[in-house]
């Protein structure tokens, strides 16, 4: 198999703290600002960034959430974001251009920066995207295109800052498409056959393999209220 050649810029970094956002919310840390200067990564992602609630945010399975700025202009076009806004509007820790859902797989391994990193799962949308972008429908609109970014867990620490390079170096699962796992997790619309082989996936997240497997024993329906809506 021939390897894409799949390289990017990082445009930029984008690093948090948790705060109290929203009067009577939980806390969260999807607000994410430009830094400057070498930034460390670790095996929990970059060591000055912070997530709220590591229940259902960071981690090593989710240590690193990179976002394509190709997006940026089609949620503009299509009147769902403010003409200009700029990157990590969504709460990504790196953003670039021409790396995308489509052309990018689970598993997928990639030099950043001087670290190591591997593709693990796609980004399941919760409340908070709809409280910070100031679009309720967000959370909705992120599954229903499949534009949500993705995670990678951390294979070699290292260091990596805007202006370097992203770029793939070995591709493990050529038919898993960040993209097409992303839509069979968020939508539930998947094979069997298909469920029962993404939950063998060894490179993909272990929440999202144990969600295929119930989905391989007839466990389509997943009540997604407390996670789009912030209620039971």
């Amino acid at each position: 198999m021939t390897l894409p050649e799949l390289s990017a810029e990082i445009s930029g970094i984008f690093l948090g703290n948790v705060q109290d956002r929203w009067q009577g919310k939980p806390p969260s840390a999807i607000q994410k600002d430009r830094v400057s200067g070498r930034q460390a990564i670790t095996l929990t992602g970059f060591s000055k960034d912070a997530q709220a609630d590591l229940t259902v945010h960071g981690g090593k399975e989710k240590a690193i959430h990179h976002y394509a700025l190709d997006h940026y202009a089609d949620w503009q076009s299509e009147g769902h974001m403010a003409t200009g806004t700029k990157p990590s509007a969504f709460g990504e820790n790196i953003a670039t251009t021409g790396l995308t859902e489509e052309n990018l797989c689970i598993g997928d391994i990639l030099r950043l920066g001087t670290a190591t990193v591997q593709i693990s799962q796609g980004r399941q949308p919760c409340w908070k995207l709809g409280m910070h972008t100031g679009n309720e429908r967000m959370p909705y609109l992120f599954q229903k295109t499949g534009r949500t970014g993705w995670y990678y867990r951390v294979l070699e620490p290292g260091e990596a800052e805007a202006g370097d390079r992203i770029t793939l170096i070995e591709r493990r699962n050529t038919n898993w498409s960040v993209l097409r796992v992303t839509r069979a997790r968020l939508t539930r619309r998947v094979s069997r056959e298909d469920a029962k082989a993404l939950s063998q996936l060894a490179d993909l997240a272990l929440g999202w393999r144990q969600a295929f497997a119930r989905m391989t024993d007839g466990e389509i329906k997943e009540d997604t209220r407390e996670r789009l809506f912030g209620q039971e």
